[in-house]
């Protein structure tokens, strides 16, 4: 299998408010960036997108080195604790509803697809990726908050 490299980061004017995410793919000399986003959401909803649409563009099964600065995607995927939520029928240990069930369902059928290693980083510091992923996210919010986002937001 192919290893790709995929970083990711979403952003939220307000949460829930006008959000943004980001992702690049990297592939040997190869680089893919994608953003997008969606005029009402939250900031773990961008960033459990981000990752979806990332590991969504690759065109085969694939080890992924995925690197995030969101703590609630690592732990969540790492902790095992959204296949606990999906098995309970998105409920958490706590008896509350697991938020994002659609999202979170879609990532685990993409875990099941390719071969995800994890990794945190630390947003807004020396990881010219990640910040290169937070600046598309925000410039995506920005643009819906503007108006000037492209039809279909």
């Amino acid at each position: 299998m192919k290893t790709v490299t995929l970083y990711t980061d979403g952003a939220c004017s307000g949460n829930p408010g006008p959000g943004g995410w980001g992702a690049i793919l990297l592939y040997g000399a190869y680089e893919k960036e994608m953003s997008g986003g969606e005029p009402n959401t939250t900031n773990n909803r961008m960033e459990l997108t981000a990752v979806i649409r990332g590991l969504e563009a690759l065109k085969e099964p694939c080890v992924v080195e995925l690197y995030s600065d969101s703590k609630y995607v690592i732990d969540a995927l790492d902790k095992g604790w959204a296949k606990g939520w999906r098995a309970r029928g998105w409920v958490k240990g706590d008896r509350k509803p697991a938020l994002n069930p659609d999202l979170w369902g879609r990532l685990l059928e993409l875990c099941d697809i390719h071969r995800v290693h994890l990794h945190w980083v630390k947003g807004h510091a020396e990881n010219p990726y990640n910040n290169r992923c937070d600046e598309l996210a925000v410039a995506e919010w920005q643009a819906i908050k503007a108006g000037t986002a492209p039809q279909g937001y």
